[in-house]
Order: C-alpha cells, then structure tokens, then sequence
C-alpha cells in the first residue's frame, strides 16, 4: 500500500495482508492447519465447544498422525 492509499485510508482501519504471521506459520508447521480452522470455525458459528467434538477429534487424531506429541512433549491425561 502507497502512502497515498494509506492517506486514504479510514482513521483505525487495519490494513489487510495476505502475509502469514507467526501464529499462522506454527499453525501450518503442525500439519493440522485445515482441522484447527475448521475446529475454530465451529466454535465461532455454535459459541460452545461441547458442540465440536467431532471437529476436536479430527484436530487430536490430526495432531498425532503428525508426531506433535512428540514435538511439544503433549501427554494425554
């Protein structure tokens, strides 16, 4: 964005880039990029995570096939 557009701009308004951010690149790294979002979706539509369970296991099993037990020393209780 020029500093012309960025003059433009509405006062507040949060410029919007396609970059990955760090949160975004650990996300991708786990492998589970498609089911966390998937997860965090059904949480946003029902606002109660007892309601995604389905979504929640698909995220564990997810998490496991890709070592991330492993990589950050996760136990099951």
């Amino acid at each position: 964005m020029s500093n012309t557009e960025k003059d433009k701009a509405a006062p507040g308004e949060v410029e919007d880039d396609d970059e990955p951010d760090e949160w975004d690149k650990r996300i991708f790294s786990t492998g589970c990029a498609d089911e966390n979002t998937t997860l965090n979706d059904c949480f946003r539509d029902k606002k109660d995570w007892r309601a995604c369970k389905d979504e929640m296991e698909a995220f564990k099993q997810c998490w496991k096939r890709q070592g991330n037990d492993q990589r950050t020393d996760s136990k099951d209780v």
